[in-house]
């Protein structure tokens, strides 16, 4: 392990004591230098060089961005949370291949697909549905991703929002510590629906049946964008062997 490598090791283990200690106001502080030290090496994407810590580089780098994903549920940032995620994101697709699956990346898609949820974002929905069923044909059998994809479906029934919510927050994967966080999205949900049924809306714009429009015709797992641009990278990538798993 070289000295940059060792270094990142170093400050991380600090950010784990503190994130363990739940002083999430030093993991905030702690967070951008990590963020630096790790945008020097060049075996991370977007350049995927095939250096000699490559393999230990990605794997802690995608670490970080694990920890920093949940550190903004801690810190109900939800800011942060799309922020981190759109660079783990690289991680676990992208890079796909290239490092040994993460324990914690179908909790953490689980998430994302909440929040996608809370954001009205219903196409990108589908589309990750869709992008997750070509990577790993099991990933939808994943409790967190059931979770998600079960609300969905009951938000798109005729009325009753609010009650799918609660019924939703009953069926929570409780057992899995690092999808506890969601409840961070679930209140916003909740608190969404509840204030749009006070005071509904003008237009469309609202959670039920009207606004949560059936999915498009899923298109064959070659047609999706971004599987097409995974592909390509793997092409022109060298397997790199890697063992280092996420803690």
């Amino acid at each position: 392990m070289d000295a940059p490598l060792q270094e990142v090791h170093l400050n991380f283990d600090l950010f784990i004591k503190a994130f363990e200690q739940k002083d999430f106001n030093a993991c905030t502080e702690l967070l951008p230098k990590l963020k630096a030290m790790i945008a020097q090496m060049r075996s991370l994407p977007p350049m995927y060089e095939d250096t000699s810590n490559a393999a230990g580089e990605l794997a802690v780098a995608r670490d970080i961005y694990e920890h920093a994903v949940v550190l903004s549920l801690k810190t109900e940032d939800e800011e942060a949370f799309e922020r981190d995620f759109l660079q783990l994101k690289q991680y676990y697709y992208a890079g796909y291949g290239l490092l040994p699956p993460s324990p914690q990346e179908d909790l953490i898609l689980g998430l994302n697909l909440l929040r996608l949820l809370v954001q009205n974002k219903t196409d990108e929905f589908h589309t990750e549905l869709e992008l997750l069923a070509c990577l790993s044909p099991t990933a939808l059998d994943n409790p967190c991703i059931k979770h998600a994809v079960e609300l969905k479906q009951s938000l798109m029934e005729e009325g009753g929002a609010y009650i799918s919510v609660l019924l939703a927050r009953q069926t929570m994967p409780d057992d899995i510590s690092t999808y506890t966080n969601a409840r961070y999205f679930m209140d916003l949900l909740e608190k969404t629906i509840r204030d749009q049924e006070a005071d509904p809306p003008e237009g469309d714009v609202k959670y039920d049946a009207a606004f949560f429009e059936k999915a498009k015709e899923s298109a064959p797992c070659k047609e999706i964008p971004s599987l097409q641009f995974i592909n390509q990278m793997l092409k022109k990538l060298g397997q790199i062997d890697g063992s280092e798993n996420d803690s």
